[in-house]
């Protein structure tokens, strides 16, 4: 059984390591590892599918090569749809050993349980739920749980037929806790009902929740002119009983250090606060913009090589501020790297795999009516953007 006594309140997620020409910078990833044992943020969450395997190879170089195995918890995933054979399953395990360079995982989880995935993970000739206990049985792993992107009903239904799962990890923010997509407060009362530890996943939102526009950052700036606006969301989630380790992806030591502040001097929303992080909230579900968090799980099945994430944030550039040149710039500086909005071909392979359901080819084609008519020149009054 798990002691989530052991774990953490915060730990990184290494979805979104430091980055340098395309390339995750391991110079620096060292120095916030460094920075993240010091603070005791010692939970380390990767998977197979992250950065097509970079992310593990570079907690590997990192953390593993460089901190003793004992003084760290670390969790990786295994992704269905990165299987093509059930042999897979053996392979892609004991890839992730070597890249990491250890002899167990003190987590092991099934990725992203939901409906597009669910024909594999409920394949008896796959048997994942099997696998994962026949790892535990031979001590490879020592916790068994999933991540989740769907409804609290399938919820439910996971964790009733699977009592073995030991936690379940959420997407929790107070963006998404009446979202009826993601449905983050239902997903976590059902996962209360069940009596699971819940580790956190999303809490900023990919970073949404970090910044938004000054309007609405004067109005939490008001009450706690000290503190960043990605604590907001980080205290919502402290406040929810049952939350055993927050995940973020930190990709600098500010970054860090202010989560980690933040942890060590909780303190729960006065109902003051609580009524203005309610306005800023509603304001913001009130936006146009695509809520991609540019976890970049399309990317690298894309068959037109579309870099989908960043045209999305291109576009939303447009969506809040206007069709300006920066946003322009911004695209054309895009496409010396990826095809363009225009190249999507609808096959719907990003969508079966996107954790926040966004519809991105009717979005692809929304940004390609903005920045691939070649009849329409760019606007040139500079104004702010992405």
């Amino acid at each position: 059984m798990l002691d989530v006594s052991t774990l953490p309140k915060l730990g990184l997620g290494a979805l979104r390591p430091p980055m340098k020409d395309d390339q995750i910078d391991v110079e620096e990833f060292n120095k916030i590892i460094d920075l993240a044992m010091a603070e005791g943020v010692n939970y380390f969450d990767t998977s197979h599918l992250y950065h097509q395997g970079n992310s593990e190879r570079a907690l590997g170089l990192s953390l593993v090569k460089r901190h003793p195995r004992e003084s760290f918890i670390l969790a990786t995933k295994i992704g269905a749809w990165g299987c093509k054979s059930p042999a897979d399953m053996e392979r892609i395990f004991k890839e992730q050993l070597q890249r990491l360079g250890v002899e167990y995982f003190d987590m092991y989880l099934l990725q992203s349980l939901e409906e597009s995935h669910m024909h594999l993970y409920n394949d008896m000739d796959y048997d994942f739920w099997g696998f994962g206990r026949r790892l535990k049985e031979k001590g490879l792993i020592k916790h068994f749980g999933f991540s989740f992107h769907d409804t609290p009903e399938r919820l439910d239904e996971h964790l009733t037929k699977h009592p073995e799962a030991e936690f379940v990890q959420l997407q929790l923010n107070y963006l998404d806790w009446e979202n009826p997509i993601v449905q983050s407060r239902g997903c976590y009362e059902v996962a209360r009902r069940h009596k699971k530890p819940i580790i956190v996943m999303g809490p900023i939102k990919g970073g949404i929740l970090a910044s938004m526009e000054p309007h609405m950052e004067a109005k939490l700036k008001a009450q706690r002119p000290d503190d960043s606006i990605a604590s907001w969301a980080l205290r919502f989630v402290l406040g929810l009983p049952g939350v055993a380790t927050i995940l973020s992806g930190m990709s600098t030591a500010e970054q860090l250090e202010d989560n980690a502040a933040t942890v060590k001097y909780y303190q729960p929303f006065s109902e003051k606060e609580e009524f203005y992080l309610g306005e800023v909230t509603t304001e913001l579900l009130a936006s146009p913009t695509v809520a991609c968090t540019a976890c970049n799980y399309c990317v690298a099945d894309c068959p037109a090589k579309i870099n989908i994430p960043q045209i999305i944030t291109g576009y939303n550039t447009v969506l809040l501020y206007g069709d300006h040149a920066r946003a322009h710039f911004f695209y054309r500086g895009l496409m010396l790297k990826s095809a363009p909005a225009s190249a999507c071909t609808s096959c719907g392979t990003c969508e079966k795999i996107c954790p926040q359901h966004v519809k991105v080819m009717e979005v692809m084609g929304k940004a390609s009516e903005v920045f691939d008519a070649k009849d329409k020149p760019p606007p040139t009054t500079p104004r702010t953007g992405p």
